[in-house]
């Protein structure tokens, strides 16, 4: 570029452009109107339905004290099976929150749950994980904590999920593992497994004397949350119901979560699986409510279809966009916040994964869901959690929260003093406007390499997976963490060491 700008008016006195661009991404809201996939009168008796299957065919519910629960309540127990009316599931749906504010270590870290919002996690429960330095494996300690440190490290991430299993760590030691993890590598909203009730209030007890909350306090809010997967279709198994139960009694948050397959573990169909996901949340909902009527809930689901051809599930497809949309009607029918979910059936980080992820995610962008879990990292259908592609994927969750942000148009967005600077056919590089600005105004991409094909060759010709290796390398290596009390964590660590010594906390199965 040869051309300047003219100076004109008060060109040279501006501000200083800032140094480094500061972004916010821990309150987002979803600006997109949600998508409709069934008219009002399809969802109205989709619900119907689900109604209808709860009165007449029942849930299956393995948990003895959850079917006395029911049966208290008024609900019909036979053996195993329990037929709930739609009185209580209506009662349940009037007295679980429609908002709530989801309590992490930090206050900046705190974020409201209802409908309308926006909160990403990253992929969750894989038994595997994968990077390109040490290759595929069983997950294991380090790996959890590795990637806990990767989750803190990006704003966009504002809760914690469990991204990959710890097997190296003893089962009955496991939860003391990845709440300690959890606690001192970051101050965002942690996950807590439902293994039993013992493990169950290890971890709240943990968390309650790290974070220095009386009893009222911490059921004054959530200040944790657990994922509860019913067993599609129609069955309830004894450590969800008891998880249930748990954390509706310490009122802190249940996300319940049918994981329903169309063609294998639900109807073919996106409106029958829709449908057999709802009817599964409506009594796991109703649970909650009658153990405690306004513990926090939120509704739930990860809908998919399989390949005919072999029966594994597929990601991101159009049928998985569509259920997300149908979920996200129901969720909006009832008032509560809800819980979709991206992910790839893809084996490696490559084009098939991006496709499958972006894909799935734009579904639950445009249903509306107030948390994405399985938004990064997830491969071969949650097999397991790839390094690479956390990052890879986190730049897409990042240009998303840039379109949260919006964009403002006042008087110096508009910028007629800059238009009036330069003449005719000639260009912005110069500006008062650009000037203030050039640092600030775009977003910096993580892993993305905007250079030219000459300037990419000279620098080696790395493409984005190799990339993003040096990127979760370097964040490893930098360490950085919130700070914590040492003296906390010297009762968090003795705490541990005492359960340790006296047996740990076996799950229940």
């Amino acid at each position: 570029m040869t051309d300047q700008p003219k100076r004109k008016g008060r060109r040279g006195r501006g501000t200083a452009p800032a140094s480094h661009r500061t972004v916010n991404y821990r309150q987002l809201r979803n600006p997109f109107p949600p998508m409709d996939v069934f008219s009002g009168d399809e969802i109205a008796n989709m619900h119907e339905t689900a109604l209808q299957t709860l009165e007449e065919l029942g849930m299956k519910v393995l948990l003895p004290q959850a079917r006395a629960v029911f049966a208290k309540a008024g609900a019909r127990v036979d053996d195993e099976m329990v037929y709930i009316g739609r009185d209580l599931v209506a009662a349940a749906i009037a007295s679980a929150p429609k908002s709530f504010t989801c309590k992490a270590g930090a206050t900046h870290r705190d974020f409201t749950m209802e409908l309308g919002a926006l909160t990403f996690q990253p992929g969750a429960g894989a038994p595997n994980c994968t990077d390109l330095k040490r290759g595929r494996r069983a997950g294991t300690g380090r790996d959890f904590r590795e990637l806990i440190q990767l989750t803190h490290h990006f704003d966009v991430f504002q809760m914690v999920s469990p991204l990959v299993e710890p097997q190296d760590i003893a089962i009955h030691l496991r939860h003391y593992f990845t709440v300690e993890a959890q606690l001192t590598l970051t101050d965002k909203f942690p996950f807590f497994f439902s293994r039993g009730t013992p493990q169950v209030m290890d971890s709240f007890e943990m968390l309650q004397g790290f974070r220095g909350l009386s009893d009222d306090a911490f059921a004054a809010d959530p200040y944790c949350y657990t994922i509860i997967n019913t067993n599609s279709p129609r069955t309830l198994d004894i450590p969800m119901a008891q998880g249930l139960i748990d954390f509706a009694k310490a009122r802190q948050l249940s996300i319940v979560t049918p994981f329903t397959l169309m063609g294998a573990m639900a109807p073919i169909t996106v409106a029958g699986a829709i449908t057999l996901s709802h009817t599964e949340v409506l009594a796991a909902l109703t649970l909650t409510q009658l153990v405690n009527p306004g513990a926090p809930v939120c509704y739930g689901t990860f809908t998919s279809n399989v390949d005919m051809k072999s029966g594994a599930p597929a990601f991101g497809t159009p049928a998985h966009f569509q259920a997300s949309l149908a979920a996200g009607q129901m969720a909006r029918f009832l008032g509560l916040p809800w819980r979709s979910a991206a992910g790839s059936a893809s084996n490696m980080n490559d084009v098939q994964a991006a496709n499958e992820n972006q894909f799935g995610l734009w579904g639950c962008l445009m249903a509306g869901a107030s948390v994405i879990i399985h938004s990064a990292g997830w491969l071969e259908g949650g097999l397991s959690v790839s390094y690479e592609k956390l990052i890879c994927d986190v730049e897409v969750l990042n240009m998303i929260a840039e379109l949260c942000a919006g964009r403002a148009a006042g008087t110096d967005e508009i910028g007629f003093d800059a238009i009036a600077e330069v003449d005719p056919s000639g260009h912005f590089f110069a500006t008062t406007q650009t000037m203030a600005r050039y640092n600030t105004e775009f977003y910096e991409p993580v892993v993305h390499d905007y250079a030219n094909f000459g300037t990419w060759t000279e620098r080696g010709s790395i493409d984005a997976s190799t990339r993003a290796t040096a990127v979760w390398t370097k964040i490893i290596e930098d360490d950085v963490r919130p700070a914590v009390d040492p003296d906390k964590v010297a009762a968090l660590k003795a705490y541990v060491a005492k359960r340790t010594n006296e047996g740990g906390a076996p799950p229940e199965s």
